[in-house]
């Protein structure tokens, strides 16, 4: 385990065990330095054949405890961590943390100044709050989803990562990091309510803004960003890879023709008129389907045009510009995405690879207050679980 460091090393922070968007927030503030205890929940759900704690890289970077919430003595203990904490993430339907009896009232009385982040789908309040649902039910009620896809096919999910992580758990760290900063100045902590319904229509502003325009149209795929312009999208090459062409301002798309040697052909000369963008797009298609996808890389290499290959996970793990940077690290033999942002005087880093749950209860605990005698207490009544006896059975784990 290194030492933290990173712009955050003055947070604590408890996280209550969850799934996709808190724990990325939790990871993000991590990797910058904050102090986060991931408190898993008793008895560990199961995860499936195929999980194991190893590999679950966005439990990176920081210990596990498990405490038990159903018994009077977990509920006390995280109550008196929260008298000590920064924030607390959590990521449950609204109503459990109050039924759990560590909801927002009670652990804001133990410590006015807290932060209180929940991260939910739908949010805190109105019709939809208590309904089931995932990223793609999320996106698809405020209007994101109906904007991806090409012309003529249905909207394709763009993975989970508008909703749960841009909109959800990115959202998530920057409303705890406000909170903070507003405690700091006024004593005050105050309840985050982070939706991901809010924050993924919030990524979608620069579209609302191009509909009161008059530039963007409802139809799907006729767009300048969403694979209507022939000069922003992917082609694919001779061996059946794919290129980027992101050729929007004029100069780029100059350059983008003059490569692929379409300068003089009139189809191209008003780049703006979207009668031609069909005819467009079939001539660039054919041209890009003449070479492979590294003699394109080539033939733009040091033109800037806005045009580069599409590369799988492990190339980009390769790729000489993201290795120079550190964009991937390779932790406990698992390559990931490293922390971000950077900072000069501050860098994040990862401290540690994914814990095994309640691995480090002891340590844990004893780091936030707790002495021996009174570990071994709430163990012995079932209020805190350590290690291997948190594992559910066929859960993969080591």
């Amino acid at each position: 385990m290194s030492e933290r460091r990173g712009p955050l090393t003055s947070l604590r922070i408890l996280e209550l065990a969850g799934k996709g968007p808190a724990p990325f927030c939790a990871m993000i503030l991590s990797d910058l330095g904050a102090e986060v205890l991931k408190i898993e929940r008793v008895p560990l759900p199961e995860k499936g054949p195929f999980y194991s704690p190893a590999t679950d890289v966005m439990n990176r970077g920081r210990a596990s405890a498990g405490i038990d919430l159903k018994t009077a003595g977990g509920v006390e203990t995280l109550l008196r961590m929260v008298e000590s904490a920064d924030a607390l993430i959590e990521g449950y339907r609204p109503g459990v943390m109050e039924r759990l009896g560590v909801g927002p009232d009670v652990c804001l009385e133990r410590n006015p100044r807290l932060v209180y982040g929940r991260m939910t789908g739908w949010g805190q309040s109105g019709p939809y709050a208590e309904r089931a649902g995932h990223d793609i039910n999320y996106i698809g009620a405020n209007g994101v989803l109906s904007l991806v896809g090409r012309a003529g096919d249905a909207p394709v999910p763009p993975l989970n990562l508008i909703g749960d992580f841009g909109g959800g758990g990115m959202l998530l760290a920057v409303g705890v990091l406000a909170g903070v900063v507003e405690a700091r100045v006024s004593g005050r902590g105050q309840i985050v309510d982070a939706a991901m319904i809010d924050g993924a229509a919030l990524l979608s502003t620069v579209v609302h803004g191009l509909r009161a325009s008059g530039f963007w149209q409802t139809a799907r795929g006729t767009n300048l960003l969403d694979t209507g312009a022939p000069f922003y999208d992917v082609y694919e090459t001779a061996d059946g890879l794919y290129m980027s062409v992101g050729s929007l301002e004029t100069p780029f798309y100059r350059r983008l023709l003059e490569t692929l040697g379409l300068g003089d052909e009139p189809v191209f000369q008003e780049q703006m008129d979207r009668e031609r963008w069909p005819e467009m797009r079939r001539r660039l298609a054919e041209v890009f389907g003449t070479k492979t996808r590294d003699e394109w890389t080539a033939a733009f290499e040091g033109v800037d045009a806005c045009v580069g290959p599409v590369l799988d996970v492990d190339e980009a793990a390769a790729d000489p510009h993201n290795r120079e940077r550190g964009v991937f690290m390779e932790i406990a033999g698992i390559s990931q995405p490293g922390p971000a942002p950077r900072f000069s005087a501050t860098p994040g880093a990862i401290t540690r690879p994914p814990a095994s749950p309640g691995a480090d209860t002891r340590s844990a605990l004893a780091s936030w207050g707790f002495d021996a005698a009174e570990i071994d207490s709430l163990i012995e009544r079932g209020s805190l679980v350590e290690g291997a006896r948190l594992q559910p059975v066929g859960s993969g784990a080591a």
